[in-house]
């Protein structure tokens, strides 16, 4: 396999910064999923694609909606709150954000690159600072022993992805896609998102990052800006856009 230098690496960065669009090849994981709306960034010649959005996970019906409240940057908006009832493994659980982040990592996105195996490492880094600072919890999503991401290639096709916690490991060599759609709660056991309180308005940032060894090869960023509105499930957020406080990279 071919790998690029650390000089070569850091240009690549520098030439890909994130913008708007659908992840390759699909959205892959669960069903009635709709592609777009997604903060993405590329690197190593374009073989390596990163991708984040946030999506409305439970609306005032507690159900998933294709709603994302996106400035078309880098930042989705949502009320602060509760959902209905949330989670079944967790009902009625007072640190249940209403929106989910989702991410997608394509290790070959146009057929030169590795499969999800080929060496890489991956920080994903949560925000649990409402106010100007930041404060992660990060680790690495995809280098684990077992997983319930969806897994596939660039011919999966829209909600086809394989989640297989038992041979998560070995489907490594032959997928270059991996993808999942996360809430806070799903990591509300851990410090610092322990001390998460999806009631308190702020903007939370959310940043996925590649590395070969030490050289950054990719980085993409989103922010979930939690703010007060009346309509409390999804709509009309876009228009708090233009006044929200923004964190500077």
């Amino acid at each position: 396999m071919n790998r690029i230098t650390l000089s070569a690496a850091a240009a690549l960065v520098a030439a890909a910064p994130a913008f708007a669009a659908n992840v390759t090849p699909e959205v892959i994981f669960g069903s009635g999923n709709a592609n777009g709306d997604f903060t993405v960034a590329t690197g190593v010649g374009g073989s390596l694609e990163l991708g984040l959005r946030g999506k409305l996970r439970f609306d005032s019906n507690n159900q998933p909606q294709n709603i994302f409240n996106y400035d078309g940057v880098d930042t989705y908006s949502f009320a602060p709150g509760t959902p209905p009832t949330g989670f079944g493994f967790a009902p009625n659980s007072p640190t249940t954000p209403i929106w989910n982040f989702e991410w997608s990592v394509n290790t070959d996105a146009n057929g030169s690159g590795v499969n999800l195996d080929g060496g890489y490492t991956y920080e994903l880094s949560l925000d649990v600072d409402p106010g100007a600072g930041t404060n992660f919890l990060t680790f690495d999503p995809i280098n684990v022993a077992s997983a319930d991401h969806a897994l596939g290639t660039n011919a999966t096709g829209n909600g086809g992805g394989i989640s297989d916690t038992a041979n998560y490991a070995t489907l490594l060599s032959s997928n270059n896609v991996a993808q999942n759609s996360w809430n806070y709660e799903f990591f509300n056991h851990l410090p610092p998102l322990d001390g998460f309180n999806p009631n308190t308005p702020g903007l939370y940032t959310i940043s996925l990052t590649a590395f070969d060894g030490t050289a950054e090869l990719v980085s993409t960023s989103i922010n979930i800006n939690v703010v007060p509105t009346p309509a409390a499930f999804g709509a009309g957020m876009i228009g708090l856009l233009a006044v929200a406080t923004r964190r500077g990279r």
